[in-house]
């Protein structure tokens, strides 16, 4: 098994800014590892919000989180402005694998990597349904 290593900006294709709060940081002065992962469905919900394919309130699609993971390499810390970027790993038939980098504000490798994968569901049923067409030709540019 080999050791993961951070990654280049090249490897995303979009990007999210956000700002680090005072509340992030932990006793040990950097950022809570539960705050990643919060980075991670911000920035990815947010692209698909502003794609105009989520409508958490009325969609009759939505995603249900089933794996997520981190590696950390460097330290983030309040305060600091975090880039976060998006990638799609793999485009199921009703599954999405994203993953993300978190970088510290300019700098050239990520400070965190990892993913999560969505399974789409109907909202109704919570039973797995086709990524709608017009979420997976957003989806299909993240590749």
């Amino acid at each position: 098994m080999h050791k993961p290593q951070p990654e280049p900006r090249s490897a995303y294709k979009v990007f999210r800014t956000i700002s680090t709060r005072w509340m992030d940081n932990d006793a040990y002065g950097h950022v809570n590892n539960v705050v990643y992962y919060s980075w991670f469905d911000t920035a990815v919900n947010a692209h698909l919000i502003e794609q105009g394919v989520l409508d958490m309130a009325h969609g009759s699609t939505i995603g249900l989180v089933i794996e997520t993971q981190c590696n950390y390499f460097e330290p983030l810390a309040f305060p600091q402005t975090v880039e976060v970027g998006i990638r799609v790993a793999r485009l199921g038939h009703s599954s999405v694998r994203y993953e993300v980098g978190l970088f510290a504000q300019g700098a050239p490798l990520s400070a965190a990597k990892g993913h999560f994968i969505h399974v789409y569901v109907d909202r109704a049923t919570r039973r797995p349904t086709s990524l709608p067409q017009p979420l997976k030709t957003v989806l299909e540019k993240l590749v």
